[in-house]
């Protein structure tokens, strides 16, 4: 049977990854832009946990994790063989840091792996109902540190199949859904003794309602669930297959023709292995150029 220690050794180390590479979608991302569109994005992402589950059941000690996580985002929307294209680039950095029971571990703030998308869309920016696909590749450019379950980097590639899409059911309210599956590459240098990691595939759906309050204003609710990702040390597997289930609310506001900001907040409803956040708070800034 694991220890408590090596519960939370692996919880960070999930953790730590979630933080920095979470491909989690906001409700609109899947709305195709014209071709020539360029966007900036910028996020704020704070998060706290404060409980370690294994197998759905809660592990001794008060064991707490913050994390204050930023992402800059490019995408620019181009039209390829009559489809559109937005080739968008992510580096995500920012600071964790261990409190309670693993206080000792301190902090580490870093930059994460470097993230690419290739969205392609079928739809026409003009059409009302969207639909697309992402291919997303992670590359291990990040801080990595094997001594160092707080690192943001994972040593190891990554690489996520995306689909999602956006659909009006009346005038004022639109439905958004979004599903993925991620494989994962090896990581041949895992924790102090240097160990091979290797991860089963994980699957993600994401939906929200979104309701327009005023031209340019919305209100929206999504939930939220992952299953699957058991992980192998050395061929010994680990039984830490996830299950995931979080909410959130916030809404968007355009504060200019070409400026929109978002805000969101939300916490885990349930979680069979790792980390159980319990205050989420999304910022995000977009500007069209």
């Amino acid at each position: 049977m694991k220890t408590t220690r090596t519960l939370i050794a692996a919880a960070l180390a999930l953790a730590a990854s979630q933080a920095a590479l979470a491909i989690d979608v906001d409700a609109g991302d899947y709305t195709a832009l014209p071709a020539g569109t360029n966007l900036f994005l910028s996020y704020y992402q704070y998060a706290t946990r404060d409980a370690v589950y294994t197998q759905g059941a809660r592990a001794p000690g008060q064991p707490k994790l913050e994390s204050h996580i930023g992402i800059v985002r490019g995408v620019k929307y181009v039209n390829v063989g009559g489809y559109i294209v937005g080739p968008e680039v992510l580096l995500p950095f920012g600071r964790l840091r261990a409190k309670g029971d693993i206080s000792a571990l301190g902090s580490n703030s870093a930059v994460g792996d470097i993230i690419l998308g290739l969205p392609v869309w079928f739809s026409r920016p003009d059409a009302k109902a969207h639909v697309g696909v992402t291919p997303y590749l992670i590359l291990p450019t990040g801080q990595y540190d094997r001594n160092d379950p707080l690192s943001l980097g994972e040593n190891r590639w990554r690489f996520i199949l995306q689909a999602g899409g956006a659909q009006p059911l009346t005038d004022a309210l639109t439905v958004d859904i979004a599903a993925d599956v991620q494989y994962h590459g090896r990581n041949t240098d895992f924790g102090p003794k240097s160990q091979l990691l290797k991860q089963k595939p994980l699957y993600e759906v994401q939906g929200f309602l979104r309701y327009r309050v005023a031209p340019g204003a919305d209100l929206r609710v999504g939930l939220q669930h992952l299953r699957g990702g058991e992980t192998a040390i050395d061929g010994l597997r680990q039984g830490d297959r996830q299950k995931l289930t979080k909410a959130q609310v916030g809404g968007s506001l355009f504060i200019s023709p070409r400026q929109q900001v978002l805000a969101t907040y939300g916490r885990d409803l349930s979680v069979r292995t790792g980390f159980k956040e319990d205050h989420r708070l999304n910022l995000r800034f977009l500007q069209v150029f």
